[in-house]
């Protein structure tokens, strides 16, 4: 019996090696195409490591993918720009020169909670969609949550848009919706990046800044908000994280499989999502009084309207938000008026 057992084991150990050899001699023979990944914290932030996986499903659609780290999105942008990476995993907002249909998804106040969130990134994923996720030279290979966005304030008397007025905003330069928003409420506007923001929100430069609730903890943006500071639960956009691929570098197939893929693995996001929501003490959040939600929601339409007719927002998938919108509060005077649609 002993014996057998032995033989057995051996016979698994071959099989092994076997798979694992003819794995490694297939590998070889795909091509090799570079992925350049953005992720603020590096190797060990979840969009690199959550690439990690990815890399070995790639495999499975004929492509090798060699994946480079960016701590720094507008140098990831350069290098795929200038052809050093094949592939780039951005923000939502820096796809709108390559994509503005998905671009668009990041509207301000379009959407409204994560389940529809899910709906719309489960639409985009089917293959009917696919024509709407190329253009010119790109394709959009996968949407991935990133967060409702919540406005951090270093004093919670800033609980209004009249108390922000003439206040400091630390401000997405390159996100033309930030910009006019800040407008909109009187703020002054002090440009950032997604590197800069956080370190002048805790250093007293700016009085408030946007971010998903993913960015409290790496940021450490309770060092800012102290014993005074808050958030404010109120869902200022959705934040998401776009592959993007030169298309004619990958065989024909890959941007739909990495799109199913993106979809597939939504509730796995949304769930460090969420616990990132809820690992914020209850101290800093603010609640706003349901007549503010809604002014502040009609305000944020009157800026989609004024983006959409200025071409930055894609009128396309604004009727597909309206629609979604409306399918959850169709009693929504937006809907009865039909307003976007």
């Amino acid at each position: 019996m002993h014996a057998i057992n032995k033989r057995s084991n051996h016979l698994i150990l071959a099989c092994i090696l076997f798979l694992s050899v003819f794995s490694t001699a297939q590998a070889a023979e795909l091509p090799t195409r570079k992925f350049c990944v953005f992720d603020p914290i590096g190797v060990k932030g979840p969009a690199y490591q959550g690439m990690l996986d990815y890399k070995a499903a790639a495999l499975e659609w004929g492509v090798v993918l060699d994946l480079k780290v960016h701590t720094n999105e507008a140098v990831a942008l350069a290098d795929f720009k200038a052809g050093h990476c094949d592939a780039v995993g951005l923000t939502g907002t820096r796809i709108r020169p390559f994509n503005k249909f998905t671009a668009t998804i990041e509207a301000v106040g379009a959407i409204d909670n994560y389940e529809q969130m899910r709906k719309l990134v489960g639409m985009l994923a089917n293959p009917r969609a696919s024509k709407y996720m190329v253009e010119g030279d790109y394709e959009v290979a996968g949407i991935m949550p990133a967060g409702a966005v919540f406005v951090f304030v270093r004093d919670k008397a800033i609980n209004s848009v009249e108390a922000a007025a003439g206040k400091r905003l630390a401000t997405i330069d390159y996100d033309t919706a930030s910009v006019k928003v800040v407008k909109h409420i009187g703020a002054t506007m002090v440009p950032v990046s997604i590197a800069t923001f956080a370190p002048r929100f805790n250093n007293g430069y700016v009085d408030l800044a946007y971010a998903p609730a993913i960015a409290y903890e790496p940021f450490e943006m309770y060092k800012g908000m102290g014993d005074k500071g808050g958030i404010l639960r109120f869902n200022l956009a959705q934040m998401n994280g776009q592959l993007i691929l030169r298309k004619d570098k990958f065989p024909a197939g890959f941007g739909q499989n990495s799109r199913n893929y993106a979809y597939s693995n939504f509730t796995k996001a949304l769930e460090h999502i969420v616990a990132a929501e809820k690992g914020i003490p209850e101290k800093y959040w603010v609640d706003l009084p349901k007549e503010k939600h809604s002014e502040y929601k009609d305000m944020l339409r009157q800026v989609r309207l004024e983006l959409r007719d200025e071409g930055v927002y894609d009128k396309r998938m604004l009727k597909i938000l309206f629609k979604l919108r409306c399918k959850s509060n169709p009693g929504h005077y937006e809907c009865i008026e039909k307003l976007e649609g």
